[in-house]
């Protein structure tokens, strides 16, 4: 059968491979064309466009993009028309997504959802477009069921795939993260200020300025792939900071600590165990028009899967250099991080299991058989 994919973030190509990588085991006939990202196309996929090109952050760089992004939308069309998979699958990335579900609605295509939106944050209305126009939607958080049956929408809830990610990288043989970096045997604080310029330009400061005292641990950055090391050595000249890149999971590992841009990253370092805080602090307007707009307590994954808070989130005002200093003392300690880890345990039974990406492409082929 033919597929075609969509994913327009790094989050959303790791666990496309990871599906891509299901599907091909259980449907040797497979072809596939995605947007996504280096990952998709190493398990196979024909790669139409990266994700490099539509990462557009925050209310004010959509708009500046917005011819952009409509020229991605209807280029799209054109290529699914051309390709005339059996199906569409949709990975997050709702701005985008959604335009093209209701398309390919219209033009009789079908449609997956895999891995939801978050309307259960804002733009809940999105839900009534999801029940028109998607076939099938498969949801990873435990909560999102009970929230799309409120609008009499039927959801699979798969489990997490992150946990399957975080075991294979676990299952691998990976004794040389600290000699192949450069890296010595003293304990580990990472910092993982975001992936994009303007995020790292407003976290790694901060956090750079909050871990300066502590000379008895290594510090090492989460560089993003799209990042060049001349970008980060101004923010670290003189500091002693490394940076590795594309090994997040390796330096999760071998973390003590870390200090994490809220995102898929904070659940990433609870499910290897790290103790953490959670940084977050964007331009004031989109900060306040997204006050007005979101419905939520918590911003990381962690804490709204939890419905508590396990890991301190500061935001916006509360991220200073001082605030991350006395949160992260108090994850150093040893009573601060294993109450954290006790949470972690607790997090890891929620989430559902190992199995998501395998789940979630043995329903999709089943309902493809089905409906043929």
């Amino acid at each position: 059968m033919k597929y075609y994919i969509i994913a327009g973030e790094a989050s959303g190509d790791l666990h496309g491979a990871n599906l891509i990588r299901q599907l091909k085991l259980r449907d040797t006939n497979a072809v596939i064309h995605c947007w996504g990202g280096d990952l998709m196309q190493a398990q196979g996929a024909s790669l139409i466009k990266h994700y490099k090109e539509l990462a557009f952050m925050g209310f004010i760089e959509v708009i500046a993009n917005l011819r952009a992004i409509l020229s991605n939308i209807d280029f799209c069309k054109r290529d699914i028309e051309n390709f005339n998979p059996d199906v569409l699958i949709l990975i997050d990335y709702p701005g985008f997504n959604l335009r093209i579900a209701e398309w390919a609605h219209a033009k009789g295509y079908k449609v997956i959802y895999y891995i939801s939106p978050q309307i259960w944050a804002w733009k809940q209305s999105r839900v009534h477009i999801i029940k028109k126009v998607v076939d099938k939607m498969f949801v990873i958080l435990p909560f999102e069921k009970d929230f799309y049956l409120k609008f009499g929408c039927e959801v699979i809830f798969v489990g997490h795939p992150l946990l399957d990610a975080v075991e294979n990288y676990r299952a691998m043989p990976n004794d040389n993260f600290l000699k192949s970096n450069g890296l010595g045997e003293k304990k580990i604080i990472a910092l993982l200020p975001g992936s994009r310029q303007q995020e790292i330009k407003t976290m790694l400061p901060l956090m750079i300025e909050a871990v300066k005292e502590h000379n008895h641990y290594q510090i090492v950055i989460a560089g993003a792939p799209s990042i060049t090391p001349e970008f980060y050595k101004e923010f670290i000249k003189g500091t002693g900071a490394g940076i590795v890149y594309n090994q997040s999971y390796g330096l999760m590992q071998h973390a003590n600590a870390a200090l994490v841009t809220s995102g898929t990253a904070t659940l990433e370092a609870a499910l290897f165990g790290v103790p953490q805080v959670v940084c977050y602090k964007g331009s004031a307007l989109s900060y306040y028009i997204a006050r007005q707009l979101v419905k939520i307590k918590y911003i990381s994954l962690v804490n709204l899967i939890m419905n508590k808070e396990v890991v301190k989130e500061l935001i916006q005002s509360e991220l200073n250099s001082s605030n991350i200093k006395k949160e992260l003392t108090k994850i150093l300690s040893v009573a601060g991080a294993a109450k954290m880890k006790k949470e972690y345990a607790d997090l890891r039974q929620i989430l559902g299991g190992l199995g998501a990406s395998g789940k979630t492409a043995a329903a999709i082929i089943d309902f493809l058989k089905t409906e043929k």
